[in-house]
């Protein structure tokens, strides 16, 4: 405790002689005549904006940006303008409307932090259109251009100074949903189209809130050739697809990991982990987490996840086991292998070597009898999908024959009656099955 009050102590005692040394050096530059340079003054002492200061002059705009109110710039250097193609800076400067639009696309209102920037995601220039800003490891990037030096402070505003030349989109975008997100980043063109052509468009516009894992156009054009036409013309699988991206609510990249298995929309759950400095959701690297939109989070991903195949029925399971021929050959002949199909069912499976075990002749009586065949295999079936556990907890179970069963725990082993279980919770679509040893046979009462 006195430690940790030393340490405030310190804190404290360091943050008044911060604030002292901070109004004296802001005394001694007003009595030397200085002034705290406005942002039109700070980029012109950086160096590095001849271009831009340039253009704001050509435009009308300096004036504006050096005095007309508070403001955020991103300021592209003059490399970031070199980049441009040929001749583009050239063009612009005798078109003062199409120059005036690019300028203040770089403007927004008031000061505005990288991290206020960040946590909002968007933010509406002076052109009218909004600029994206998200994260990508340890970078901040605007409409996917690097900012190299943030947070650059001006008495008048803040400069963020970027790699790159900002472009209004060619359409007016207002931000009120996920979809307009994604528009404005542009890099979900096949996405888009696949929401639409699987009628799902309206509801990521107006539902919500989602999470959704946003695959790059770059990540559809990775599939099998043919993929993505083959999925655009079935939409059931391709809305099986797309809901295997969305989870319900808002949840960020570190909600996620802690969920370890988040349940999309589709019904199949994701896995979350780490790679290196990403996020990973299935494997695929979360490039950009975190981009917020008003009804959705958006974590933008470089791999279409495809959801795991169905699980097949109990029939289909048991069939495609390979030790349960005789009973495979038994729920055929009584009539029942569609109810085993379609029913949500626990059964105690019994393989061939324990039909084979019966005294000789019983399977063959069997068969001849279908009313007796079916009360034996119904001794097998439980209503429901039940585990082990929830079997061995209420020890006596109810057949659909309509007698008990006894599920026991002995010597480390799990017995029905006096058959062992071999294997416990085979998963299917409708239910589950526990393998036996041994045919279970009513009692004759």
């Amino acid at each position: 405790m006195k430690m940790i009050q030393k340490l405030r102590r310190r804190l404290v005692g360091g943050m008044v002689l911060a604030s002292m040394a901070f109004m004296l050096a802001v005394t001694g530059a007003h009595a030397h005549g200085w002034s705290s340079p406005n942002l039109v003054e700070r980029l012109e002492r950086d160096g590095r904006f001849k271009t831009l200061l340039a253009a704001l002059e050509i435009a009308g705009l300096k004036g504006v940006v050096a005095t007309g109110g508070t403001f955020t710039v991103f300021a592209p250097t003059d490399d970031a303008f070199a980049a441009l193609p040929a001749g583009t800076v050239e063009s612009l400067v005798t078109n003062v409307p199409v120059l005036s639009d690019i300028l203040l696309y770089h403007v927004v209102a008031g000061r505005q932090s990288s991290l206020k920037l960040l946590h909002t995601s968007t933010a509406v220039t002076l052109e009218g259109s909004p600029v994206l800003v998200t994260r990508e490891k340890n970078k901040v990037l605007v409409n996917q251009q690097k900012i190299l030096q943030s947070d650059r402070w001006a008495v008048n505003g803040t400069i963020h100074i970027i790699d790159g030349v900002l472009l209004p989109p060619a359409e007016t975008i207002t931000v009120s949903s996920l979809v307009d997100v994604l528009k404005l980043d542009g890099r979900f063109n096949t996405l888009l189209a696949a929401a639409g052509a699987a009628d799902l468009a309206g509801v990521l516009s107006t539902g919500g809130p989602f999470t959704l894992f946003a695959p790059t156009d770059a990540a559809f054009a990775a599939l099998p050739a043919g993929t993505v036409e083959s999925l655009i013309t079935n939409k059931a699988a391709l809305a099986d697809i797309l809901l295997y991206h969305v989870t319900a609510g808002k949840q960020s990249a570190l909600q996620l990991v802690g969920a370890q298995r988040p349940e999309t929309l589709q019904g199949s759950t994701v896995k979350m982990g780490f790679m290196g400095a990403y996020f990973t959701v299935n494997g695929a690297r979360i490039l950009n987490p975190n981009i917020q939109a008003p009804n959705a989070v958006i974590h933008v991903i470089d791999q279409v996840l495809l959801p795991p195949p169905p699980k097949p029925n109990l029939y289909d399971s048991l069939a495609a086991d390979g030790r349960f021929t005789t009973l495979i050959a038994a729920l055929n002949a009584a009539g029942l292998a569609d109810a085993v199909k379609t029913g949500e069912l626990t059964i105690f499976a019994p393989t061939d070597s324990a039909f084979a075990a019966l005294p000789a002749g019983t399977v063959e009586a069997l068969l001849a009898d279908i009313d007796a065949l079916k009360g034996v295999l119904l001794y097998h079936v439980v209503a429901g999908d039940q585990s082990i556990r929830t079997l061995l907890k209420d020890r006596h179970v109810e057949t659909l024959q309509g007698s008990d069963v006894s599920v026991k725990w002995y010597w480390k082993r799990v017995y029905v009656n006096k058959s062992t279980v071999l294997q416990a919770d085979v998963g299917a679509a409708n239910g589950r099955y526990h393998v036996i040893n041994r045919v279970l046979l009513p009692p004759a009462e």
